[in-house]
């Protein structure tokens, strides 16, 4: 941010770029482990709201942490191995990430209220603004961003 007086730039030690807030939790597995996800999740979050003072409602906190279980009970699901949650936000949305050890990309079915299960694909995609999934060296990354649109509620 830069002040204008009488004409003169004066800098006021604002205009830095501010790195986006990230965290990352590594889970073994266990039991309790997405719902410890969720958890750390919701300390994001509350972080985010005092750090870098996002506005976010109750409609995008959920989103989030329906998006972290998702992800996480996939990984938890489909990996012989343990997993890593990153999170990465600022003011406009929060990014999800989870790794794990699987090389087997996850598939999206079409829609199907009939279908018993495996709609954790298709929660992710009508929650999150994009959603990628890249093979890693040690299996795969799956990323989510939420974005939260200024809503307050």
């Amino acid at each position: 941010m830069t002040e204008y007086l009488d004409g003169a730039v004066i800098p006021t030690g604002f205009d830095v770029p501010v790195e986006p807030l990230r965290r990352a939790a590594h889970f073994t597995g266990e039991p309790g482990c997405i719902a410890e996800a969720r958890s750390t999740a919701s300390l994001f979050l509350d972080q985010l709201r005092t750090e870098w003072c996002a506005e976010i409602g109750h409609r995008a906190d959920g989103a989030v942490l329906l998006v972290v279980s998702e992800l996480v009970t996939n990984a938890d699901r489909h990996s012989n191995g343990p997993y890593i949650l990153e999170l990465e936000g600022t003011d406009a949305s929060v990014t999800v990430t989870v790794y794990d050890s699987s090389g087997a990309v996850p598939r999206l079915f079409p829609r199907d209220p009939e279908r018993v299960g495996r709609h954790g694909l298709e929660i992710v995609h009508a929650l999150a603004e994009t959603v990628t999934v890249e093979r890693v060296p040690v299996g795969k990354r799956v990323s989510a961003v939420v974005r939260f649109d200024g809503e307050g509620d």
